[in-house]
């Protein structure tokens, strides 16, 4: 088991958000930045067909989790999907 599932942030959530972040996380692994949007985009519609919103924190806690053992660059390119992700989502 991956020692993320261990962080005290994930005693509180939901248990169809866990599944979700886990297979978000999944996927990312090894992925670098162009590969990101798509993936963050299914997490984004899986919840929604599930009627499912993720609040600011876990957002951010889901990002953290992305960025782990990512080069700064990596880091940046992830932060800078995310922003754009929001303003989409705000768009509608």
């Amino acid at each position: 088991m991956e020692d993320w599932l261990n962080r005290p942030e994930l005693k509180q959530i939901d248990p169809v958000k866990l599944e979700l972040i886990k297979t978000v996380i999944t996927k990312t692994k090894g992925k670098t930045g162009n590969d990101l949007p798509p993936i963050l985009l299914s997490l984004i519609m899986a919840a929604n067909k599930k009627h499912i919103q993720f609040s600011t924190e876990e957002i951010s806690f889901i990002m953290e989790l992305m960025k782990e053992g990512k080069s700064s660059e990596e880091q940046t390119k992830i932060d800078q999907t995310a922003k754009m992700i929001q303003s989409t989502l705000k768009k509608k």
